[in-house]
């Protein structure tokens, strides 16, 4: 046998042998693998809002507890019913940003000035973004909170600043902030290991 012909067997067994790998991977987890292992973990849901924190108790991309933090959690339905229930915008744009093929149904964010617990969620085109204010926000230091009302958002702006912004500019100014947020966030985690760890050497 020619050189050539046991080369082109060769690549022909190697590039099989790789198909196969790959097939069995998608048979034990077919969820794995890029951008596949991305994908929504909970089963498909039509009706997301029915149940939704006891349906998505922790942010899939960073843990936290949504009842902890019904004032910034959002939640997004894409196009195939699958769900993200996440802590936050910051988090929201990390479930757009991995699931690009998947087109939203639905976004939704809460109303920040309701008094009602857990905060209600809406729809993000009826809400209004004040963005920057000086009011705490999961996920990212420069807050950006929803509202159902423009006339109760300025109520909060005359006492804690920021700017109004619609979800699109909310969602911008997010993927902007996201090296300074990841960075910090790593900060605290990794301060937050530390003194765990020296806590269980002192205990």
């Amino acid at each position: 046998m020619k050189r050539r012909d046991m080369l082109k067997l060769s690549l022909a067994a190697a590039a099989a042998g790789s198909l196969a790998t790959t097939a069995r991977a998608q048979q034990s987890c077919p969820t794995d693998g890029t951008p596949a292992q991305f994908t929504p973990k909970k089963p498909a849901d039509a009706k997301p809002l029915d149940g939704e924190l006891a349906k998505y108790p922790k942010c899939p991309y960073c843990g936290m507890d949504r009842t902890e933090h019904h004032r910034t959690r959002m939640l997004v339905q894409y196009g195939d019913d699958l769900v993200d229930g996440v802590c936050s915008i910051h988090c929201l744009a990390l479930s757009l940003g991995v699931n690009i093929d998947r087109e939203p149904k639905v976004i939704l964010g809460p109303d920040y000035g309701s008094s009602v617990e857990p905060r209600p969620l809406l729809p993000v085109e009826q809400l209004t973004y004040l963005i920057g204010a000086d009011l705490k926000h999961a996920m990212t230091k420069r807050s950006k909170h929803s509202f159902a009302t423009k006339e109760v958002a300025e109520q909060f702006r005359q006492k804690h600043g920021g700017e109004f912004g619609d979800f699109n500019e909310a969602i911008k100014q997010s993927y902007l902030d996201m090296a300074t947020d990841v960075a910090q966030i790593r900060k605290n985690r990794a301060e937050r290991r530390r003194k765990m760890m020296e806590q269980q050497k002192q205990g």
